[in-house]
């Protein structure tokens, strides 16, 4: 792989709370390179959002948050607010999950994307507002200089999250965080999202983590996945491998609920995952993983090499998950 835009290592995050110290994410790697799609997958709570918006500074101030993260050689973990206010928008930007809460409701959608153009490009009203149109012309806004000049309600789900799309490559950054950017979207609407967001990947040459629980967005943008529970990663692949060969019981877990052609019923993964104010010593998924043995429960695994992909499952060499080594 070229040299990763972002980097990210052992980044861990924790939150102070009346009840004791949440773990929340505990020690994750992450690499993504210019023009690649990585996708981090995994079911609610384990990690994923955390992770991304600890690394840019968005997590309240309970959160403790130790580790590396560099975009660009530049280091973001316990950088100072002005450093974060320059490197936010600029180098690296987030597509939230929930455009509605994430535009201000009383400001025209031009006017916000102005205001974000502007805090870090030095051009005047008339030039930005020139450049807000062509942003929304670029994410499929039709009747964009029109579209400009209304406010977020008067737009629907899909025209909001392409606003919030708009708003984050103002700035021409270098790596985008998409976090669950078709939630609530109907399924048409899904797909023109994914596709701006793989237009912009491929003709603006974007590093790209796109965060969901959908292993179905994963398989048809990602080109690498990262499978995360319970605050780490359990399974890192490519895409093709992670179908056709998964490694890790929980992996196979996530693959057996997706709605396939001819099944009669989902298979939901049995019980409910770990309290992150005591997370177990050894797999975090041994007590809903019908694989797991004594060996399961001892020692933290580590991510290892398997075939062509990686896994933190301590019986994966012994296991029939239909992997091809």
């Amino acid at each position: 792989m070229t040299e990763a835009l972002l980097s990210v290592r052992d980044l861990r995050v924790s939150f102070d709370t009346p009840n004791g110290m949440v773990q929340a994410v505990r020690g994750v790697d992450v690499d993504v390179a210019p023009g690649e799609m990585l996708g981090i997958v995994g079911e609610s709570g384990s990690g994923k959002s955390v992770t991304f918006l600890g690394l840019m500074g968005l997590l309240p101030q309970s959160a403790k948050i130790s580790g590396s993260a560099k975009v660009g050689g530049v280091e973001l973990v316990g950088a100072k607010n002005k450093v974060m206010r320059e490197i936010r928008g600029k180098r690296i930007a987030m597509i939230f999950q929930d455009p509605l809460s994430a535009l201000n409701p009383v400001y025209r959608v031009g006017d916000q994307i102005v205001e974000m153009i502007q805090s870090h490009q030095p051009l005047g009203d008339k030039e930005a507002a020139a450049k807000a149109v062509e942003l929304l012309e670029i994410v499929g806004i039709p009747q964009p200089k029109d579209r400009s000049r209304q406010y977020p309600h008067e737009f629907s789900g899909g025209m909001r999250q392409r606003v919030m799309i708009a708003m984050a490559i103002a700035n021409d950054p270098d790596v985008l965080i998409a976090d669950e950017p078709t939630t609530a979207l109907d399924v048409t609407v899904q797909a023109q999202i994914l596709e701006v967001i793989q237009r912009i990947q491929k003709e603006m040459n974007k590093a790209i983590v796109m965060i969901t629980h959908d292993l179905g967005v994963i398989a048809r943008v990602a080109d690498r996945v990262q499978v995360m529970y319970a605050g780490r990663i359990v399974e890192r692949a490519g895409i093709d491998d992670l179908f056709r060969s998964p490694t890790h019981p929980y992996t196979v877990g996530l693959l057996h609920s997706l709605p396939r052609e001819g099944m009669e019923r989902l298979l939901p993964i049995p019980g409910r995952p770990p309290n992150m104010l005591r997370p177990p010593p050894g797999c975090a998924f041994s007590a809903r993983c019908e694989h797991a043995t004594a060996v399961c429960t001892v020692g933290l695994p580590e991510l290892e090499p398997f075939g062509p992909s990686m896994t933190a499952c301590v019986r994966a060499h012994e296991l029939d998950l239909g992997v091809k080594v």
